[in-house]
């Protein structure tokens, strides 16, 4: 995968129209997270923070994906996003 590439669809996902769903929108963290940082760090959110707990998960069930799987996913999902959102 060429970090170009992913950079151009980071760029791209942010100059969507309208929003994506919360599914996309947490697909798409994870996906960045995954492909930018990794595997999930640090302890899973607590208390009554709902999205951050979410945003957690999503990026925690990615876990053992190589960045380069994630930065291509990422980019395959921007493609299919922004044919409906931009």
């Amino acid at each position: 995968m060429d970090v170009r590439q992913f950079d151009g669809a980071v760029q791209r996902s942010k100059q969507f129209t309208s929003r994506p769903s919360n599914e996309e929108l947490l697909q798409l963290y994870a996906l960045y997270k995954q492909a930018t940082a990794g595997d999930v760090s640090g302890e899973r959110p607590g208390g009554f923070d709902f999205k951050a707990i979410a945003k957690f998960e999503a990026w925690e069930a990615l876990k053992g994906m190589p960045k380069e799987e994630a930065m291509r996913e990422y980019v395959t999902l921007v493609d299919k996003l922004h044919q409906q959102y931009a």
